[in-house]
């Protein structure tokens, strides 16, 4: 359960600006005050993370923070709301490309699994990228046809299926994890035997 919750954790923490976003839309919050509270809670992410912690910043966060700020700022000034409803198809567009860089996910992987679970880590890594660029489609198809129903799409599409895949990504890593560490234990033993004979 500490593996799931370090995971989890993590991956909320990177998405939380657009979470915090499609729910406050969901609401019927103005779409310049979401998209300002969206804003300070990257900006206030990437202060705990380098003035607090002193952590490095992933780049999925600066690349995060970058486009909020740069959309958010465009959004508000045009208050167009058909650039809004187009904007996460640019966000998600762009998250995918970064995620494209082999090993990013590797930052989500618990210390004790960094040895058996980093190939599948990675596929995974590209995984997402996947859903990035499919959910990016789905918003311009929604944006562009179905604009009544975009606030309710953005508030439960993206969120739903980062959960679910979030899900399967965890048990199928997990699962590969033991069989690897498991497999690693029959080996040494096996030499073990086979030196003491």
């Amino acid at each position: 359960m500490g593996n799931l919750i370090h995971a989890g954790r993590a991956l909320v923490g990177d998405l939380l600006p657009t979470i915090a976003f499609a729910v406050m839309i969901a609401l019927h919050v103005d779409v310049r005050l979401a998209t300002a509270v969206a804003a300070a809670i990257s900006v206030a992410q990437i202060a705990i993370y380098a003035l607090v912690l002193k952590k490095p910043v992933a780049p999925l966060q600066w690349a995060s923070l970058g486009l909020v700020l740069v959309f958010g700022a465009a959004g508000i000034l045009t208050n167009d709301a058909r650039f809004l409803m187009a904007k996460p198809t640019l966000v998600y567009a762009i998250v995918g490309v970064v995620m494209l860089k082999k090993g990013w996910m590797l930052r989500y992987l618990p210390p004790v699994a960094q040895e058996h679970g980093r190939g599948a880590q990675i596929v995974f890594g590209y995984v997402w990228a996947g859903l990035m660029f499919a959910t990016a489609a789905a918003n311009l198809v929604v944006a562009v046809w179905f604009q009544a129903w975009w606030p309710a799409f953005l508030a439960v599409v993206p969120t739903a299926s980062k959960i679910v895949l979030f899900a399967i990504h965890f048990a199928t890593v997990r699962a590969i994890s033991i069989r690897n560490l498991k497999a690693a234990e029959t080996q040494a033993q096996a030499e073990t035997q086979a030196q003491a004979a």
